[in-house]
């Protein structure tokens, strides 16, 4: 007996529905961990910060800084602890939500349609626009969970206020679904993922921009209205409890979803609204060897990377001076952060340090997302070819693991300068090679990542991109709940961080470094080791 249409139909929604899933759980899975851990544990520790009359004192004194309304937004309702939360965690964790989302929304859709994946999709009886928004709408459904996640958290520790946690839990969701629209918006118009995900994270990151600049300097407030970030500030959770700039940023994402509709209705299978340049001149250039070839391939996303790292540590430079001048006037802040393993921050070379020591979670996953990459060219059977030349896949793997490291490293290079310019312009004292020492300092957690990395392309190519960033990422939340919960010392010196020292305050702890190196040549000798022995995939 044959499936009715309407079954078949129904059959076929599911099966999509399920692949969106299965594309994005382990990510999924991530992200809600995070965003429900950290609240809690900010929240959970709250009674301890403010123990000290001298430190809810000096709490009130954050709002007249400018340098920390630029990088954490606005403080307020730091008298409760779902204000001071939201303060520390607000930015941060809107952040990590909108590029996952994006992320996710570009590889699903654009990703899987341009690697022909989803021609057998649509050969079937769902059309295009159905295939889409069935996996938009399971993506759209992680930001709502984490929204949610993140609401109950504060409705439990955040203290009295209930609205509060519902107004931040519901524009943390928003800001989510505004993210993977304009992703998905991206995906329509470009018809490549890289100049989709690149498009959607600039705008993004120029909303970001936006907001710093808004609490920076007064007279620019009404740009926060501009931004996704600024109308989360602006909703005030905790203080007022504004509901209308949420009702703006869900506007905004519903016209950016109706946009989508149309723009997909408009564009062929495989296309974008805006075709791909035709009757280009050929670039040969880097094309004679695998190694010009890894480098070739590492050049675009390099510059992306150094921007956004170049230009975050530029603004940490400009604002040294600022901070470092409330941690000296505001001692009890200093001695805190002294007992959590943060020394001298009421001086340039030791704010900077412990912010040089937080570079090797960006570039630890610069180096997932570049190994992962090759992965993916491995599995859309890209590498075919070049295998079956006289080539060895000893030297594939080579050349692209050493062009991965060398763009890793100069990201630490971007980094110090974009420091030391910074801490230049406004008169600190911070030499150029003493910004180079500390954030090379984070160089061998960098490489702990890339073994990282390199043990999962062996083992387990489709997880690179979530196992590779673990040494890092994971380290620093291992040892910041080691430390907030009172765990045995042995728990906390698991963590890389424990073993690296505050350069340029002081010295590098070159025991702690070597081991580190040992370990990640292990990694990455096991890994490339595996990588010989099994099958190509794809």
């Amino acid at each position: 007996m044959t499936a009715t249409p309407i079954a078949a139909d129904a059959g076929a929604r599911r099966a999509t529905t399920g692949l969106a899933v299965r594309q994005i759980r382990l990510g999924a899975l991530l992200l809600l961990a995070v965003a429900a851990g950290a609240p809690a544990m900010v929240a959970g520790t709250y009674e301890r910060v403010t123990s000290d009359p001298a430190a809810l004192a000096g709490l009130g004194a954050l709002a007249g800084n400018a340098a920390i309304r630029t990088i954490f937004g606005e403080p307020i309702a730091l008298d409760e602890a779902g204000g001071f939360t939201v303060w520390r965690l607000g930015t941060v964790l809107g952040a990590i939500l909108a590029v996952w989302a994006v992320v996710a929304t570009t590889r699903v859709t654009r990703g899987e349609e341009d690697h022909g994946r989803w021609d057998v999709l649509l050969a079937g009886r769902l059309p295009l626009r159905q295939v889409l928004f069935r996996h938009l709408m399971v993506i759209a459904s992680v930001p709502v969970v984490a929204g949610a996640a993140i609401m109950v958290v504060l409705l439990v520790f955040g203290g009295s206020d209930s609205a509060g946690a519902v107004v931040h839990g519901a524009g943390m969701a928003l800001l989510g679904l505004f993210a993977a629209a304009l992703a998905a918006l991206t995906a329509q118009i470009f018809s490549a993922r890289t100049a989709a995900t690149g498009t959607a994270i600039a705008i993004l990151g120029a909303g970001l921009l936006a907001r710093m600049a808004a609490d920076g300097v007064p007279a620019l407030g009404r740009l926060r209205w501009l931004s996704p970030f600024g109308l989360l500030e602006i909703s005030s959770a905790y203080d007022r409890n504004r509901v209308s700039p949420l009702l703006v940023l869900a506007a905004a994402t519903a016209l950016l979803y109706v946009a989508v509709a149309v723009v997909c209705g408009r564009r062929d299978v495989g296309g974008g609204l805006l075709p791909a340049a035709a009757g280009r001149r050929p670039r040969l250039g880097l094309l004679d060897t695998v190694e010009a070839f890894a480098v070739r391939r590492l050049l675009g996303p390099l510059a992306a990377w150094s921007a956004g790292i170049g230009a975050y540590f530029l603004v940490i430079g400009l604002t040294s001076m600022s901070l470092t001048g409330f941690l000296s006037d505001n001692r009890v802040f200093a001695d805190r952060a002294a007992q959590a393993g943060f020394v001298g921050l009421a001086t340039v070379q030791g704010f900077v340090a412990a912010l040089f020591a937080l570079l090797a979670m960006p570039v630890g996953a610069f180096t997932a997302v570049r190994l992962g990459a090759f992965m993916a060219a491995e599995s859309d059977r890209r590498l075919t070819l070049v295998a079956a030349q006289p080539l060895s896949r000893l030297r594939l793997l080579g050349a692209e693991t050493a062009a991965t490291l060398a763009g890793a490293m100069l990201l630490l290079a971007v980094a110090a300068v974009g420091a030391w310019a910074g801490v230049s312009i406004v008169g600190g004292d911070l030499t150029l090679t003493a910004a180079l020492a500390g954030t090379f300092n984070a160089l061998p957690i960098v490489l702990l990542c890339l073994g990282a990395a390199l043990l999962a392309a062996g083992l387990r190519p489709s997880a690179v991109i979530h196992i590779g960033p673990v040494p890092a990422t994971g380290g620093f939340l291992l040892k910041v709940i080691a430390d907030s919960s009172g765990a045995p010392a042995w728990v906390s010196d698991l963590s890389p961080y424990r073993h690296t020292a505050a350069v340029p305050l002081v010295g590098a702890d070159w025991p702690g470094v070597l081991v580190m190196g040992a370990v990640a040549v292990v990694l990455a000798t096991a890994g490339t080791s595996a990588y010989l022995r099994r099958d190509l995939t794809g």
